[in-house]
Formats: structure tokens, C-alpha cells, sequence
């Protein structure tokens, strides 16, 4: 199974003063009324294995009212090795440490790769683009530290061009460089987006099958640049992305942004050949989501040899008998799992009989 959290403790952490709790081999359930701080658990455990939230807070918003600081720590172990990560926090930044030296958000999970499925993630088909993206960008920058580093280095490129843009003058010769900046950087993230795609298709669509009994899903790439991306290299890539920002060039500078590129892509689901945005029902939009964070799981063994975190944050209430029961198998093939619920009641006897419950009121 490899590496596997042991213990949390959490030191003036959003709303608690001071909590320690240890984990099972195989499911913790973290139980107890809204507002007791289980979410907030759950967000501490993304953040020391994936090395972000997915509530993008600002520092200040993760420190316990009153106080200055806060610091959050966790033991892994596995196969004969102990490793300790935390995250100290203070008013304007967060500083990571492995056994204790410095570290980087990006060195930790390198260590223990998470998988978290919450609420929002349930209308993951249907919402804006935005959020597909982020999905795939946020197992990205967890699967590759290079991925991040590309990721960012592009975020930045079109920041600035969008600056640029922005003027009531640009300088034609300043933006032709910026756009040169921009299809190079955009390419490499594209290539190694689309690649990480298609291995998660690949899996989404087994996995679909089986827990739909038969129904066939399926997924595509839609890039702004208007081309397929199947098999294509940086190098072409580059240049059908620099054609691009040319032809866009009177629409950009009118509406003062980058039009084109990876911050506008989406993904596209069908269910046997039907949109399933349009035409899916809310059970099947449901089972895509859910087969996403199983594929998820799936490839973060193959990527790197470990058995990632799974984090269900009250996903449970929200699925139906058949759905829960899909998850429920899952969940019992060796996965390290931590869920949070109110209700003890939405989990089948022999799971709680063999999973460990941590109450979270007391």
C-alpha cells in the first residue's frame, strides 16, 4: 500500500484550538453536526499530501481567530520509512517543511498523493469550464512537479500579456514577443495536459462501464486553438498556437485578453454518444464524476507506485443506494480513506464494523 498517514495535529487551525487524531490502515470516518471542524480536517490533509486546498484561502483565512500563527502536521509511514510534513501558517504566507527542513508546496506530494471528492464536485459536468480544468490541472501539479512549474510559468506569460492588452496603446513589438512567450509556454502545458488526459480517459471509461452496468462514457479535449491534439508535439503545437494569437490578434486587443489557449479549454462529456451536459441525467452526471475520482486514484498508483489519500468530504448523503455502493467497493481495495458524514447511517454495517470512527463533537 506504501505510505499511509498515521496522525494529524492541528494547532490553532480555522476553528480548532489544538486537535490530534490518528487514522486507520484503511477507512477513518470522521463523524459529527455541521461546523465542528471536519472539512477543516479534511483541508489540512489535502494540503500536507496534495500541497494546496481546494478552498484557495488566503493565509490569514486558515489561522483560528485571536490567534497569530497556526501549524498543522502529519506522520507518514510505510514501508519502513517515517516521514513528518507540516505547514506553519501566518498572516501572509505558508511555510512547508519534510522531516523537518524547508520544503516546497510542490515537494510534498511526492511523498503521499491525495485524491479529495467533495459536494461541489458533484456538478462537476455541468458547471463552467473553469472547473474541469482546474480538476485536471490540480492532479497535474500533483502527479508532475514539471507540470506545475510549466503551469505557472504560463499563468504568468498571459498575466502579463493580458497587461499588456489592457493598455490604451500597446506596443505592437513588445506584444508579437509576449505572444511568442505565450504559444511556447502554452504548448508545453497543452502537450503534457492532454497527454495526463487520455491516460484518465482511458481509465474513466472502465470504470464508467462497470459501475453503470454497461453505459458507455467518454470524454474529449476541446482546445481553443480548434485543432486535435492527439499526437502532436510541442513543436507543432507551438506553431498552430502562434497562428492562432495572429488570427485573434483585432478580437484581443479589443476586448483586452488572451482569447485562445489552455485557460479556455474545456472537456466534454458524452454517455452512449449523447451530450451528457444536455441530455444526462442527474444519477448518470453523477456516475462520471464519480468514475473521475476513482480514475484519479487509479492513475496516481501508476504514476507513482503509491496508493494515494482518498478524501470523501459528505459526498456520501449526496449519492444514491447504488452509488454509495460503488463507492463502497472501492473504497475496500486497499485505499486509505478518510470520509466525513453526520449521519452513520449512509454506511452498511460491515464497512463501519471494519473502519475506525472518530467523533468529532467530543
Amino acid at each position: 500500500m506504501g505510505l499511509l498517514v498515521r496522525s494529524l495535529v492541528l494547532r490553532n487551525w480555522r476553528n480548532f484550538e489544538e486537535k490530534s487524531i490518528d487514522f486507520s490502515d484503511g477507512m477513518t470516518i470522521l463523524c459529527g453536526h455541521n461546523a465542528v471542524g471536519k472539512t477543516n480536517t479534511v483541508e489540512a490533509l489535502q494540503i500536507l499530501t496534495a500541497g494546496f486546498s481546494f478552498r484557495k484561502p488566503k493565509p490569514s483565512q486558515l489561522i483560528r481567530e485571536d490567534a497569530a500563527s497556526a501549524k498543522i502536521s502529519a506522520r507518514l509511514e510505510g514501508d519502513g520509512r517515517v516521514i513528518d510534513v507540516a505547514c506553519e501558517v501566518d498572516s501572509k504566507r505558508r511555510h512547508f517543511m519534510r522531516n523537518g527542513k524547508k520544503c516546497t508546496s510542490q515537494d510534498l506530494p511526492e511523498s503521499l498523493m491525495s485524491v479529495l471528492f467533495n459536494p461541489d464536485d458533484l456538478s462537476f459536468v455541468k458547471r463552467g469550464a473553469s472547473y474541469r480544468r482546474d480538476e485536471l490541472d490540480g492532479f497535474g501539479r500533483q502527479a508532475n512537479r514539471g507540470y506545475g512549474k510549466v503551469f505557472s510559468a504560463y499563468q504568468r506569460s498571459v498575466e502579463q500579456r493580458n497587461r499588456l492588452l489592457k493598455e490604451d496603446c500597446p506596443d505592437l513589438a513588445l506584444l508579437d514577443a509576449w505572444d511568442a512567450s505565450v504559444a511556447l509556454g502554452g504548448a508545453a502545458l497543452l502537450v503534457a495536459r492532454y497527454r495526463l488526459f487520455e491516460r484518465l480517459r482511458t481509465h474513466l471509461r472502465a470504470i464508467y462501464q462497470e459501475i453503470s452496468e454497461g453505459e458507455q462514457v467518454d470524454c474529449t479535449y476541446e482546445s481553443s486553438l480548434g485543432i486535435d491534439l492527439a499526437g502532436r508535439g510541442r513543436d507543432e503545437v507551438c506553431e498552430a498556437f502562434a497562428a492562432k494569437l495572429c488570427e485573434m490578434r483585432s478580437a484581443e486587443l479589443r476586448r483586452q485578453q488572451t482569447l485562445v489557449g489552455p485557460q479556455r479549454d474545456d472537456l466534454a462529456f458524452t454517455i452512449n454518444g449523447r451530450d451528457a451536459r444536455a441530455f444526462g441525467s442527474q444519477g448518470q452526471q453523477r456516475s462520471i464524476v464519480l468514475a473521475w475520482k476513482m480514475a484519479e486514484v487509479e492513475l496516481s498508483r501508476e504514476l507513482s507506485g503509491e496508493t494515494p489519500l482518498l478524501l470523501l468530504d459528505d459526498v456520501m448523503s449526496e449519492l444514491d443506494e447504488g452509488r454509495r455502493g460503488a463507492m463502497t467497493r472501492f473504497v475496500q481495495g486497499s485505499i486509505q480513506t478518510v470520509v466525513t458524514t453526520t449521519n452513520l447511517g449512509y454506511f452498511p454495517q460491515e464497512l463501519l464494523d471494519a473502519a475506525k470512527t472518530v467523533i468529532m463533537d467530543e
